[in-house]
């Protein structure tokens, strides 16, 4: 089976909850979808989440040059990712570079697990199985009476961990914003918390011990400059609660250069992608959850008891909603 042809198209997805973060605020996702077509008629999809729509055609143009590259190669993703990080090796395999060789790389397992007629889990060599998800598509810089009421609405969706985004002007804001959410889901809700890396080592030491001294927060995310491995270092020695880091890594290597192994693992986004990549993952910890994708799916992901299970469709188990993404093309 080979590639014949690789199509990308933008969309704006309409968000049910607006995300305010301490970076920026989100109103609709910003999607590139990818179409991988074979020679034996086989589509394999897979979409980016582009940071805010002014960044897909640029994410687009990448993934287009890179689909001339693989045009008339046997869908190989190893193969795949071996030659395209060959072609930008002198340029940096890091940044929209990579997001655009991880879009072609899901697609080519989807159209791989598709032509085998088994889920990607399973090609993998697993099974699909029950991961544990936290709700992350709310709990933004929000107000705390919001908050509240935005909390008790995640729960209800089917959950049972909810993530808040921190990183106000001042560390008092935070707290009332953590005690707000922990009084709405009570202590039977795991709660974690992401500051979006809004904070210096100082500024972090101080907020990390005061979430510290308020018990309760499973985990502190990216507090500090993603890619300041001694400065996480540091946090981690010197706080009670757990650091999270990890989405911004840029590739394998940087996992390489910050972590051990046998860490526990979580997902970021893609929740599509992931929940098969977590069932065959030793160490799967919690699947980060969001539904920006499900306004142009046909059949999105489902929540149960708090766990997501990939379905047993072949690949990752997506097809678009075609309907849909004339409605939010860009």
């Amino acid at each position: 089976m080979k590639i014949e042809r690789v199509r990308s198209r933008a969309v704006a997805a309409p968000m049910k909850r607006p995300l305010p973060t301490s970076i920026a605020t989100l109103n609709e996702a910003g999607l590139l979808l990818i179409d991988l077509q074979t020679d034996q008629g086989v589509v394999g999809r897979a979409y980016l989440f582009g940071l805010g729509k002014h960044n897909l055609p640029t994410i687009a143009k990448l993934v287009e040059t890179m689909a001339d590259m693989v045009q008339g190669d046997a869908v190989a993703p190893f193969d795949l990712e071996k030659k395209l990080r060959a072609k930008y090796a002198l340029l940096g395999v890091h940044n929209m570079v990579l997001f655009a060789i991880a879009g072609i790389d899901m697609a080519a397992w989807d159209a791989l697990g598709q032509a085998l007629g088994q889920p990607l889990a399973r090609l993998l060599g697993g099974i699909p199985r029950p991961v544990a998800a936290y709700n992350s598509n709310g709990l933004g810089i929000r107000s705390p009476k919001e908050l509240e009421k935005e909390a008790l609405e995640l729960v209800e969706e089917g959950f049972r961990a909810v993530k808040l985004r921190l990183g106000r002007a001042h560390a008092k804001d935070d707290l009332d914003a953590l005690r707000a959410v922990k009084r709405a889901i009570g202590p039977e809700i795991t709660l974690m918390v992401d500051f979006n890396q809004a904070l210096s080592v100082a500024e972090a030491l101080e907020r990390g011990r005061m979430i510290d001294e308020e018990g309760g927060v499973y985990w502190i995310e990216e507090p500090i400059r993603a890619d300041d491995f001694a400065g996480n270092a540091r946090l981690a020695r010197e706080l009670r609660t757990p650091i999270q880091i990890g989405e911004n890594f840029m590739g394998p290597e940087q996992m390489a250069q910050a972590l051990a192994a046998g860490v526990e693992m979580s997902s970021h986004l893609f929740p599509e992608a992931s929940c098969h990549l977590l069932a065959v993952t030793p160490t799967c910890h919690w699947l980060e959850f969001v539904d920006w994708a499900a306004p142009v799916l046909q059949e999105p992901l489902i929540v149960r008891d708090g766990f997501v299970v990939a379905p047993e469709r072949p690949g990752l188990g997506m097809a678009w909603n075609e309907e849909a993404v004339r409605r939010y093309l860009l």
